[in-house]
């Protein structure tokens, strides 16, 4: 495949490669260590790292077109602390990549005060793109709002995070500030200050989450506000659902996350079934969060892995289990009232039995006495989900393998 078809402005790509093999030192980008690491990233407002390899061809050629962006940056941003350009050699510091679980080169991730994005870089790899791409990070997260009824007429269909503050130089907002840096593509923030704010502070400071729909209650923080890392896990836990749902666009960054999915697929005007589901997962499996993604899918766009269990929309609701191995099958939707067995479900997941059945039968366990063992192989369907990460435009190689 030609360069030109990868990347853009193929010819200024040469020339760019060229001027770095021949001043490679040119730019300021930080090599990142063992030793340094910590530092450079706690001490960055942003920084990007390439998380790169010397025999990935798609490497080499990021190489001149990162540290070009970083000059770019640099003009805008002088201060250090501001933006950070750094990389990683994976190969001599393996220990690094797998810290933050790097499997494929070039990679670009984002950071904000040593805390790793969970949404990588994935636009083009341009100058102009990725300095945009930084622009964009550096843009304020917080609407300042000038009236209360501002607020009170925001879009019900979103979730927001509103704060109350006395002024904008003070500690509260700058921990506000922080918390919205990090999580303003899942919530709206907006902030009101002085007299506009006054009304809501009837004892100081705080900080409002307004659900979606047009009857939710609202929720107020009731940790400290110079507490960063209450009022984030306070924040995160509202702004980011425990059952998300996944699409096209974002399914390439679930699978990264590392988790299997538990997976309802339903009809998309079926709100009734994902309310259910979503009452189960919080009342059964709220202490598995981090050991697997609670999902929902749309049957008709995810007709492809519905087929592969031997499913169609029409047998929709269908709860599911993608380990990125395997697909299992929930026994029957109707058993979502049964209590603890989803539960249990994700637990034989775990324990490994849902892979023994599928191979060998029943575990002799879960026979009644007397009656005779069926050790009937089986071939549980593959994992269609794992087929989502990574896409087939991202420049780069999967474990030594070639994407393009």
């Amino acid at each position: 495949m030609r360069a030109a078809a990868i990347f853009p402005e193929a010819g200024r790509l040469l020339l760019l490669l060229v001027s770095w093999l021949l001043n490679p030192t040119r730019s300021e980008i930080t090599s990142l260590d063992s030793g340094n690491i910590d530092d450079t990233l706690n001490n960055a407002d942003v920084a990007l790292v390439n998380f790169y390899a010397d025999w990935c061809r798609f490497s080499q050629m990021l190489h001149p077109i990162f540290e070009e962006a970083s000059n770019v940056i640099k003009e805008e941003f002088p201060n250090k602390k501001q933006v950070v350009f750094a990389r990683v050699d994976c190969d001599q510091h393996s220990d690094i990549a797998q810290r933050y679980r790097i499997s494929k080169y070039p990679t670009l991730k984002l950071f904000r005060n040593g805390m790793m994005m969970k949404r990588e870089y994935r636009g083009q790899r341009s100058v102009t793109a990725i300095a945009d791409y930084i622009r964009q990070q550096k843009s304020d997260p917080i609407r300042e709002v000038l009236s209360l009824e501002e607020i009170n007429s925001h879009d019900r269909s979103k979730r927001h995070i509103v704060g109350y503050f006395e002024q904008k130089e003070s500690d509260n907002y700058r921990t506000f500030e922080k918390v919205a840096n990090i999580l303003h593509d899942d919530c709206v923030f907006l902030a009101a200050f002085g007299s506009v704010s006054k009304p809501e502070r009837f004892s100081g400071d705080n900080i409002i989450y307004k659900p979606p729909g047009e009857n939710a209650p609202d929720m107020v923080y009731l940790g400290s506000l110079t507490n960063f890392d209450l009022a984030y896990a306070w924040t995160q836990d509202k702004c980011v659902p425990l059952v998300r749902e996944i699409t096209f666009e974002n399914g390439e960054e679930l699978t990264e996350e590392g988790l299997p999915f538990l997976i309802l697929f339903h009809m998309k005007d079926d709100a009734e079934s994902l309310e259910k589901f979503q009452q189960e997962v919080a009342r059964q499996l709220i202490s598995e969060k981090g050991s697997i993604n609670f999902l929902h899918a749309d049957c008709d766009k995810f007709r492809h892995p519905l087929l592969h269990i031997q499913k169609t929309p029409a047998d929709c609701p269908v709860i599911a289990i993608d380990s990125f191995r395997h697909m299992y099958v929930f026994s029957d939707f109707s058993d979502l009232a049964v209590p603890g067995k989803l539960k249990q479900f994700v637990l034989d997941l775990h324990s490994g039995k849902l892979h023994r059945e599928f191979h060998h039968g029943p575990d002799p366990t879960d026979v009644a006495p007397g009656q005779p063992l069926q050790d009937i192989a089986s071939s549980p369907p593959e994992s269609s989900f794992q087929k989502l990460a990574p896409s087939e435009h991202r420049y780069t190689l999967l474990r030594e393998k070639d994407e393009l």
